[in-house]
Parts: C-alpha cells; sequence; structure tokens
C-alpha cells in the first residue's frame, strides 16, 4: 500500500481516515520536487478584522490585507517560483489574493480548496456563536468545535476533500486558500493527526512551503 498523505488519528475522532486508507492513494509522500507545495492563506479580511466566522461565505480584503497579498506576491517571486501553476479557491477573498500575489496569471479555481463551511454560524462572532452553544469555547481542541456547526461541514467530508485535491495534484504548485483548509493540507502532507494539525500556525502575509513532508515559512520580516 501506499503511503498516505493524511495518516489515521485517533479513530474515536473520525471514521474518515479509515475510508481513505482502503487501497491506498497514488499521492505517497516521498521526497523529490513534485512534492514541493507553497501554501498562501488569503489576506486580511473586514469579518477577520470584526471577529467573524467566515467559513463558506465572503468579506472583502481590507487594505492591509491587499498588502500582505502584495508581500506574497514578493516572497514567490524571491523564491524563483512563478512560473508555478497556481490553484485557487473560489471564494472572493483568496481569488482577490492570487490576483494581487501573481497579476495576470491565470489561476485554476477549485472548490475542493475552499473553507470550512460553518452553516448557523457564518457572519457572526465568537460571542455570538457561544450564546447558542454554551461551553463550545471550552473544547481544548484548536479547530474541531468548527466542524460542530448546525448546517455545517463535517470534519469526515473536509478530510475527504483535501484527500483527493491531493491525489490530483501531481507536480509543484501554488495553492491559495483559507485558514483551516491549509491546516488540513499541510498537515496531511506532514503526516499529522487532526490535533497537531490544529496547532499548525495559519498567518496571512507570509507563504508556506511543504517539502518531503517538511514545513518552512517564506517570510521576509
Amino acid at each position: 500500500m501506499a503511503s498516505l498523505p493524511c495518516p489515521p488519528p485517533d479513530l474515536t475522532l473520525t471514521a474518515a481516515w479509515r475510508r481513505a486508507t482502503r487501497g491506498g492513494i497514488p499521492y505517497p509522500v516521498t521526497r523529490g520536487h513534485r512534492h514541493m507545495f507553497f501554501i498562501l492563506r488569503h489576506g486580511e479580511t473586514q469579518w477577520n478584522v470584526e471577529g467573524r466566522m467566515q467559513g463558506g461565505l465572503d468579506s472583502p480584503l481590507t487594505d492591509r490585507g491587499r498588502r500582505q497579498a502584495l508581500r506574497q506576491g514578493d516572497l514567490l517571486r524571491q523564491a524563483g517560483v512563478t512560473s508555478l501553476p497556481v490553484h485557487s479557491s473560489p471564494q472572493g477573498r483568496a481569488l482577490e489574493t492570487a490576483r494581487i500575489a501573481l497579476p495576470g496569471k491565470p489561476v485554476l479555481q477549485d472548490p475542493r480548496l475552499r473553507e470550512v463551511a460553518m452553516g448557523a454560524w457564518q457572519g457572526r462572532t465568537m460571542d455570538e456563536i457561544a450564546e447558542t452553544a454554551p461551553g463550545l469555547l471550552a473544547d481544548p481542541h484548536p479547530f474541531l468545535w468548527k466542524f460542530e456547526a448546525p448546517g455545517g461541514e463535517t470534519f469526515d467530508g473536509m478530510i475527504d476533500r483535501v484527500r483527493t485535491i491531493l491525489s490530483d495534484l501531481r507536480g509543484p504548485a501554488i495553492i491559495v486558500t483559507h485558514g483551516v483548509t491549509s491546516q488540513l493540507i499541510r498537515g496531511c502532507l506532514m503526516g499529522l493527526d487532526p490535533e497537531a494539525m490544529g496547532m499548525l500556525p495559519d498567518r496571512q502575509g507570509i507563504v508556506y512551503r511543504i517539502e518531503d513532508g517538511n514545513q518552512t515559512v517564506l517570510d521576509d520580516r
């Protein structure tokens, strides 16, 4: 069986990992340039500033967010990788980030790179969510609570879509996506379990490089 980009975590967390191991997938994490990815989170948005959960909804980039996207483009040019294909979430904040960072370059939109859909919690602040879900913020896991939203996406479902895009990406690429999506993609490529994935940083204005299962940060500050 080929090695998997997403290893099985504690089986009490999800069955999706068990489904992913059936027969393996054609995407082993091995040494080689084809497994180098440059992963960007979108720039700061208005709802980031307000502390609102965006999920499947959108809000525009702030001036700071646009400056962050320009900086990400500079980092990619310094790394000499701007010739790589660009895959982006179709959500506005990610697309705008991609187009600011790499103006004039074709952007391949892929809905599998969308942020986790948070159902009834989208557009709400943490305080507003806590009013409807007492005790939610006491969850010790950094992001599993985001998959508990009424009408939202499950962890199993999101892992499934992350797995499929990793199976389809056959060479090095630039990926422009979102906070949780970036954590799951990087975590899968690094062989992390869900708890460790949730501990990964999800900064804006920088670039994460994943190669051979290892993460480095491109940051000129």
